[in-house]
């Protein structure tokens, strides 16, 4: 697969790290930071919805090489645990509904995909994309990881919360 190099996020996070010490990142074992935002195809998305279900939420955004890397493979693996209850939620940051709905239709997303303004982003600490997070049954961050991971590394991932 191709991988663009983006200087400009890897710069645009850098700075916002730096610049942002207040942002927390959580941790496992970190109670899920709640959110609620607007779906990207009408609606409201909200983690209270997923009480009690194990639920991974991918921070993406068109533009970003490794997301669009991912992608496929994010798709596959809800579909192979969905059946066990996994929930997925795609967060498009800071772009339209549009370009939201854009990535998840060339990926045949089959989950909520909502529309992050930033505060979302702060309150999970992201900084970079991608940024993804595994909460287990109980509203606890069990996996949270910046950066792309494997197709491996996503489904342990998985397996871990739907086992919990």
């Amino acid at each position: 697969m191709h991988r663009s190099f983006r200087p400009f996020a890897l710069v645009a996070g850098l700075l916002a790290a730096t610049a942002a010490p207040a942002l927390a990142v959580p941790h496992a074992g970190d109670d899920a930071p709640a959110f609620a935002l607007p779906k990207a195809n009408g609606g409201t998305v909200a983690l209270a919805k997923y009480k009690g279900k194990p639920l991974y939420v991918n921070f993406f955004a068109s533009w970003c090489g490794p997301c669009n890397d991912e992608a496929a493979t994010v798709g596959a693996l809800y579909g192979k645990y969905r059946a066990k209850g996994l929930q997925t939620v795609g967060v498009n940051e800071q772009e339209d509904a549009n370009k939201a709905l854009g990535f998840a239709k060339k990926y045949k997303w089959p989950f909520a995909v909502a529309v992050d303004g930033g505060d979302m982003a702060k309150a999970y600490g992201v900084v970079a994309l991608p940024v993804h997070v595994f909460i287990d049954r109980h509203g606890k961050i069990s996996t949270y990881r910046l950066g792309q991971m494997s197709p491996g590394e996503i489904e342990d991932a998985i397996k871990k919360i739907v086992a919990s």
